[in-house]
């Protein structure tokens, strides 16, 4: 297939750059995959599509505070984004002006905290970098960090936990698993009560994310590998619910290739853990989940790809241009659809 084929026009002015003051508020397209229906509702209406004996997987992913800015010893700016973490200090990273950071020099976060030596240069252009300071690396990041806002987000954001779901709590995400930004801890409860088992998996979210197709033939596309888990009580509770007949609902992209990622045929999962590179596009035929919440994806990208593949592209697009038609707001911190 060709990258051509997941083209759709998008007016700039749909690109959501901040988030609602109510999470739940944001509109939901609900989409039948075998007809092609859509139904336009509010997000605080999902639990009438979930069904008791139902399980919904979300991903508890923590974005870190990975931008950060700060100068070479010439007094130079410079900034980092933090991409992969290879341990005993040392992390991959995006840096700006590229140029300006080659091996051996050294970098200056909140005057001096926080100290850095390029190292190497990474396939792509990324850096290696060595990192020193005293105590706890996170706290500092906390302190010092800013959080990595995708690029078509011009906005500064107010508040940075609105760029966190409100269940996230293992922090190694560069940017946010969205789909689950709708959630408040009230709608979980109500989803809850209605007999519907809630569980998680992790799966930290690189800026290889946003990295466009540039291939034209879809299958030469080389995807980025991420860190996931499937816990054990995750694998436990989706094996149950397949076996009573109840349905394993992703809620976000990243969650869903987390399970595709580790389920055996017959859908089921044991307790799992490792780097996915998994690019999912039609005529995949997915072996674990059956129903999909997502957020509206960019043209052309890996992500519609995906939600083509569980839909039919014919129905994706057709569904992508009533929502441009209707007004729906796009991408992170935009409306959301429900595949089923």
């Amino acid at each position: 297939m060709k990258k051509s084929d997941f083209y759709f026009d998008l007016p700039e002015e749909l690109i959501a750059q901040t988030p609602l003051e109510r999470r739940d508020a944001s509109r939901l397209l609900h989409l039948d995959k075998a007809t092609g229906a859509l139904e336009h509702r509010h997000f605080y209406d999902l639990p009438e599509y979930l069904r008791a004996g139902d399980c919904l997987v979300l991903n508890d992913s923590r974005v870190l505070p990975a931008r950060l800015i700060g100068s070479r010893p010439s007094g130079g700016a410079v900034e980092l984004v933090l991409l992969r973490d290879l341990g005993d200090g040392r992390w991959e990273c995006l840096s700006r002006p590229g140029r300006k950071t080659r091996p051996g020099q050294e970098l200056l976060f909140g005057d001096g905290e926080l100290r850095a030596t390029v190292e190497a240069v990474a396939e792509g252009g990324n850096r290696i970098v060595q990192f020193h300071y005293e105590g706890i690396f996170l706290e500092v990041l906390e302190r010092l960090g800013k959080m990595p806002l995708p690029p078509y987000i011009k906005a500064e954001l107010a508040d940075s936990e609105r760029y966190q779901t409100v269940y996230s709590r293992e922090p190694g995400s560069a940017a946010a698993p969205t789909a689950g930004l709708h959630f408040t801890e009230a709608l979980l409860e109500q989803i809850r009560a209605k007999g519907v088992k809630v569980c998680f998996v992790t799966l930290h979210v690189g800026l290889g994310t946003f990295r466009p197709v540039k291939e034209e033939e879809i299958e030469d596309h080389p995807m980025h590998a991420e860190f996931c888990i499937v816990p054990e009580k995750t694998a436990r509770i989706i094996n149950e619910t397949k076996a009573a007949g109840g349905r394993v609902v992703a809620v976000g992209t990243t969650s869903c290739r987390t399970l595709e990622s580790f389920a055996k045929q017959d859908g089921t999962l044991e307790p799992s853990s490792g780097w996915t590179d998994i690019f999912i596009y039609p005529g995949y035929r997915f072996k674990c989940i059956d129903a999909l919440v997502t957020n509206f994806h960019l043209p052309e990208s890996t992500l519609i790809m995906l939600v083509s593949a569980l839909a039919g592209r014919e129905n994706i697009l057709n569904a992508y241009a009533v929502a441009v038609r209707e007004r729906y707001r796009f991408f992170s911190f935009g409306d959301a659809m429900m595949i089923e």
